[in-house]
């Protein structure tokens, strides 16, 4: 039956189960997009604290590979430099022991020094006639000055009979104020005169009193042994 009235048109009811089940559905969809939270579009647009997607393993892989080819190259390199290192020390040992032994042979090669001979034990004589005859007589021959031992005992004992402190006190030359002394009975001029270097300077010395008169009688008569009196 249609309605009377005006500017309505009733609908068939099909048409009106047609129109509640939009309504349904419209409603659920409604429903559906108010529980669902809207993204703003500042959202939409923005990459602010997200994480950016991971590598393909492809990409994965070959980092991998270069990081680990590049820790191998540092190895191999300390690797390298570490036997370097001790090849150049082996090489630094060995040449010095090389110089070591060298050095070793150098000296057992070199003789050894002579030793210096022992210096002479310095002789001593016997503070004596006999002493002091006998070290004059060394004396005389090391300066070249003729005489024998029992040419200077024959005068001595003539002159002094041995006393090495003898003066004479009544001669000319006691008178003239140069008494002789000594074993050979020498004055003083005739003692500085002939005096024998590394011989004492006292006239009363035994051994300088010898030499200086041997060394007199060398040059006045060619020898103490051809003396035989006052000379």
């Amino acid at each position: 039956m249609r309605s009377t009235i005006s500017g309505y048109t009733a609908l068939p009811k099909a048409h009106k189960f047609s129109a509640a089940g939009l309504v349904t559905v419209a409603g659920a969809a409604a429903l559906t997009f108010a529980l669902v939270p809207q993204a703003s579009a500042a959202d939409a647009g923005s990459s602010v604290g997200v994480k950016p997607v991971a590598q393909s393993a492809q990409e994965f892989g070959a980092t991998h590979d270069a990081e680990l080819a590049k820790a191998t190259d540092a190895a191999a390199a300390k690797a390298g430099a570490d036997a370097k290192a001790a090849t150049q020390t082996a090489a630094k040992a060995e040449a010095d022991a090389e110089r070591a032994n060298r050095s070793t042979e150098r000296k057992a090669l070199k003789p050894a020094p002579a030793a210096k001979p022992a210096a002479p034990a310095k002789k001593t004589y016997a503070d004596n006639l006999d002493g002091w005859i006998k070290e004059s007589l060394d004396v005389l021959q090391a300066k070249g000055i003729p005489a024998s031992y029992e040419g200077i005992k024959r005068n001595i004992m003539r002159e002094s009979t041995g006393n090495p402190r003898a003066i004479n006190d009544w001669d000319i030359n006691a008178v003239n104020g140069v008494p002789s002394k000594g074993l050979l009975q020498i004055i003083d001029p005739t003692f500085k005169a002939y005096h024998v270097e590394g011989t004492s300077w006292d006239i009363y010395d035994p051994v300088a009193n010898i030499t200086a008169s041997c060394n007199y009688a060398a040059d006045k008569y060619g020898s103490m042994d051809n003396v035989n009196s006052a000379y």
